[in-house]
């Protein structure tokens, strides 16, 4: 129970002319008793709010940056009207800064016996699950003089998905893919390795593609056309560890590998690949295996929402013992990781040659842009010598690609915003190469 703003305006206003004219207890009880009598009739005539029926329905899920409606329905089964404030709490990320006082709380009027519905609209500043918490409700009288609170506990949960921004790039690598899978018109010869069938020659083709045995029993000239492999499968492996927490712009390094996750993904499945996925730290984080090409984006998706950085060393040798158990057949590792010089040559390097022996490696990881700038830099001491210290940063950085490419793996290198593209184009040349 809480008396009102109204009550306690009401109780000033009516003991300021007594403390004036005739300042004494019995002015204060003549003016205060009236009002008692008021707000205990009005906490009377409030209808109760722990027997409110409660029950939530909804959206489970949504992408970072969009919005999720979650409804709240409040039943009524007392005699009296319900004239009520609810505030719907939720975790502060649910929401964007400064927005959760408008979207959490609501007004309602429901008659007795029956039922109304609120919606509370969620915009979610971060990945991962959001659970619903306490339901607090307090119910008016008629005169709006004192109320009745109470507290419900409705569970409800809205997992946060990646928002998988790159996939802005995926009409254009599905234009590449079908260009090497020889579905569209080009005047080169088709790239891949798999024979796939035999056609009559049209102007432009290149001759190299004649099959002249094929020719010599009809009567036109014949030509090979080729395709990419299919069936291949490819593990994408995701570095949780403490490398991935670091910042870059005002995203951590891991939001940035999921995306560029998620667009290989969807773009190996639409090549006819299988896709699997392993986020390791010291412990298996998330594992996706042995999903339907229809199934397993969704699959990814929901295994990264609620993957976080651990402020852990990543362990390189269980990271390769795991990937070998996972992928016991030739397969294309994607490695997601940092390519710090320290962590690179101190546990991956050493282990590495487990994984390039069987399998065909390829290392994403995360450039920082501001490095590039402050490399620009000019025009003052502290500029040259920010310069100085970008440079030195760019040249381990490029040392340890070149080491990991010695070691034969393929290393892309990029920013959050190019990284996605430029894997997925690793990717395609691998695959017009022949090397998955």
């Amino acid at each position: 129970m809480a008396l009102t703003g109204r009550a306690a305006l009401l109780a000033a206003l009516g003991s300021l002319p007594v403390g004036i004219w005739d300042p004494s207890w019995t002015g204060i009880l003549a003016v205060n008793a009236p009002l008692a009598l008021a707000c205990a009739c009005d906490f009377a005539l409030a209808a109760p709010v722990r027997r409110l029926g409660l029950t939530r329905s909804g959206d489970t899920s949504v992408r970072l940056g969009e919005t999720a409606d979650v409804a709240l329905t409040v039943t009524n089964p007392s005699r009296r009207l319900l004239r009520a404030r609810l505030r719907d709490a939720w975790p502060p990320s649910s929401w964007q800064p400064g927005t959760e006082v408008a979207a959490s709380r609501h007004h309602l009027t429901v008659p007795a016996g029956e039922r109304r519905r609120a919606t509370t609209r969620l915009r979610p500043s971060r990945r991962g699950d959001r659970h619903a918490d306490r339901v607090t409700i307090r119910s008016y009288g008629p005169l709006g003089l004192f109320s009745r609170q109470g507290s419900h506990q409705v569970p409800w949960t809205v997992r946060v998905l990646p928002p998988f921004t790159s996939r802005k790039h995926l009409p254009s690598k599905l234009g590449r893919l079908r260009e090497l899978d020889g579905r569209t018109s080009v005047l080169t010869r088709g790239e891949g390795t798999e024979f796939d069938s035999l056609r009559e020659y049209v102007p432009g083709d290149d001759t190299r593609s004649i099959d002249w045995r094929a020719t010599a029993r009809q009567s036109t000239v014949a030509v090979r056309t080729w395709r990419p492999e299919r069936d291949r499968r490819i593990l994408i492996v995701l570095d949780t560890g403490r490398t991935s927490a670091g910042r870059v712009g005002d995203a951590p390094r891991l939001d940035a590998s999921l995306d560029a996750a998620l667009l290989l993904a969807a773009l190996a499945s639409r090549a006819g690949d299988r896709v699997d996925l392993l986020a390791y730290d010291r412990r298996v984080r998330a594992l996706v295996q042995g999903r339907t090409a229809r199934d397993v984006l969704p699959a990814l998706v929901n295994a990264m929402a609620t993957l976080e950085p651990e402020l852990v060393e990543l362990d390189a040798r269980g990271l390769t013992a795991t990937a070998l158990r996972t992928a016991p057949r030739r397969s294309l590792i994607v490695l997601l990781t940092s390519l710090d010089a320290a962590p690179v040559e101190e546990g991956l390097l050493p282990v590495l040659s487990q994984l390039t022996q069987r399998h065909t490696v390829l290392m994403a990881s995360v450039a920082d842009p501001y490095i590039a700038r402050m490399a620009n830099a000019r025009g003052n001491t502290e500029a040259v010598y920010d310069a100085a210290a970008a440079a030195q940063a760019q040249s381990e950085r490029h040392r340890t690609a070149e080491q990991l490419r010695r070691s034969g793996v393929t290393v892309v290198d990029e920013t959050p915003d190019e990284l996605a593209p430029a894997l997925a184009d690793a990717y395609l040349a691998l695959k017009a190469a022949g090397r998955l």
